[in-house]
């Protein structure tokens, strides 16, 4: 039998993630084996249950509002391996517990733990063993990440511009409801019809579900539940937050690196050319470019600072005050010659914009691109050091970080809308992230808790402008706890009513990461108070 822990104070790390929020809870596990989730899971009914991985999420969805707390990060073992007959690509069977870097060191090396695979596994894995390197493409930030939150919150990161984000990369799920029943879903063999999905668990139970009628923006979107017309229905358990059921096991499809891969850092000296570049690149380079990353004024000013204060920060290096804008393109090439072209396309588009092609940096070995990755990862490093030194004079305030994104033609439109507001409120931010998505993460810098007060209250005016421009709350980083008022604003209470119907048909008792998405009120089937429906209506 598991051992269920009291959460006395050895465990006080796991009431947290990397939001910086602090919940309460009674006691946690750490199950090994689908047959301890559902063990724990009857006997912690009906206690509230929050699972967790690495806790690395920034929305708090990892954060327990009371009762138990179910940690994953032990199930951590890969489970089998197939070919798949029409595409040729391997498809990598893994526990959530399994972290990220890790998961890319084993497939450079391949090196895949293969205990009690069966034949045909094996079989695969001898032929993976003799293709062209593989990968895994989803790339956020922190690669400490596991793989099972990765799926929960939808995750993306840099490359998302290529290759979109988790869900398209995850082809079957195994997941664990809150009654103790089981799904084993894989692509293309449960498929909604229309908005009415059936599935069936594999003890027989059948469940009929009416999907919500919403229609979610044409933009990077991790807003809530997937829903569409004859979706399928793996699609509706990534990225949803934990809420309908614990994913025991997920299938993840690997790529062929691609044969030629450079970084290049664009420079500008007016952060309205950096925009245009990006409009300007974007259809010329094409399925070229994996990434489209930026960094403006105050984020590379952060780095200068760093640089000359810090000597684990000595290696970036030196931006000149001049450069008030940088946008990084990844470019991925058949060979040397279509990524010289490809430059030569980047060069043209600074040339059209008024910039000059010779501000770049251009990496083409493997220590010039370690250096700018570490020169991209440097700027929320250098931001969050920044906020924690001031946490110690005011421990009210955190970093506030935007995950808002928006239709193409609205990139320009948004980024004035943060600059007029933020100037307006007199507060410091930063602003670094996924451009080519039209997807910047904007950080409000407190100084103080006035400041941290109206950044949140800014945040709340940019979810609604952002919805009004077909834009999306929250393209990566999942909803959580944090940001559920923006869902509520995002969708209407309606729409969030029938969300909260489809959780309670698979968690009839709200008993799973019970405050991720919407209130536990609103899941219970409260209405929703009147002050968040009047944001709704905004």
């Amino acid at each position: 039998m598991i051992d269920i822990h009291p959460l006395t104070a050895d465990f006080e790390d796991y009431l947290r993630d990397e939001s910086r929020t602090v919940g309460s809870a009674q006691s946690i596990s750490f199950p090994e084996s689908e047959a301890e989730v559902r063990e724990i899971l009857a006997r912690t009914a009906p206690s509230p249950v929050t699972l967790q991985g690495a806790r690395t999420g920034l929305a708090a969805g990892a954060v327990p509002e009371g009762g138990h707390v179910m940690n994953l990060s032990r199930m951590n073992r890969y489970r089998g391996l197939h070919v798949d007959g029409e595409t040729g690509r391997f498809h990598l069977c893994v526990e959530p517990g399994v972290i990220l870097s890790e998961l890319r060191k084993r497939l450079a090396k391949r090196e895949i733990p293969a205990a009690d695979w069966d034949e045909a596994s094996l079989a695969a894995l001898a032929r993976f063993e003799q293709a062209p390197a593989q990968f895994f493409p989803t790339d956020p930030t922190e690669a400490s990440a596991e793989l099972g939150g990765m799926a929960a919150c939808n995750a993306s990161g840099a490359r998302s511009y290529r290759y979109g984000a988790m869900r398209a990369h995850v082809s079957a799920v195994r997941v664990v409801l809150a009654t103790g029943d089981v799904l084993a879903l894989r692509r293309g063999e449960a498929r909604a019809r229309g908005r009415r999905l059936d599935l069936t668990c594999e003890d027989g139970r059948s469940l009929s579900l009416d999907l919500p009628t919403y229609v979610m923006p044409a933009v990077k979107n991790a807003s809530g539940y997937y829903v569409a017309d004859d979706m399928d229905a793996v699609d509706l358990f990534v990225g949803s937050d934990g809420t309908l059921g614990i994913i025991t096991e997920l299938e993840l499809e690997l790529l062929p690196v691609p044969a030629v891969t450079w970084g290049v850092s664009c420079f500008f000296e007016d952060e309205s050319q950096a925009l245009d570049f990006t409009i300007a690149a974007r259809p010329v380079l094409g399925g070229r470019a994996a990434a489209f990353e930026y960094f403006d004024g105050a984020a590379l000013s952060i780095l200068r600072r760093q640089k000359s204060a810090s000597a684990a920060f000595s290696g970036l290096p030196q931006v000149p005050e001049r450069y008030r804008a940088c946008v990084f393109v990844e470019l991925e090439c058949d060979d040397e010659d279509q990524a010289l072209e490809s430059l030569d396309a980047i060069g043209r588009a600074m040339g059209e914009v008024g910039a000059d092609e010779r501000d770049t940096w251009v990496a083409r070995t493997d220590v010039d691109r370690e250096c700018q990755r570490f020169f991209r990862h440097a700027v929320p490093e250098s931001v969050n050091m920044l906020i924690d030194e001031r946490r110690r004079t005011d421990p009210v305030i955190t970093k506030l970080g935007s995950d808002m994104s928006v239709p193409d033609d609205r990139l320009h439109d948004v980024v004035a809308l943060y600059r007029r507001t933020l100037a307006e409120a007199g507060l410091e931010s930063a602003a670094w992230g996924h451009i080519g998505n039209n997807h910047l993460h904007v950080n409000v810098l407190p100084r103080d808790a006035a400041d941290y007060a109206a950044g949140k209250e800014l945040f709340k005016r940019w979810a609604a402008e952002v919805t009004a421009m077909g834009g999306a709350v929250s393209a990566e980083h999942g909803v959580g706890k944090m940001k559920r008022d923006f869902l509520l604003t995002m969708y209407g209470p309606e729409h969030i009513a029938e969300m909260a119907r489809l959780k309670r048909r698979f968690d009839p008792e709200v008993r799973l990461n019970r405050g991720n998405l919407f209130a536990a009120s609103e899941a219970e089937g409260q209405p929703v108070p009147a002050a968040f429906a009047a944001k709704g209506d905004e």
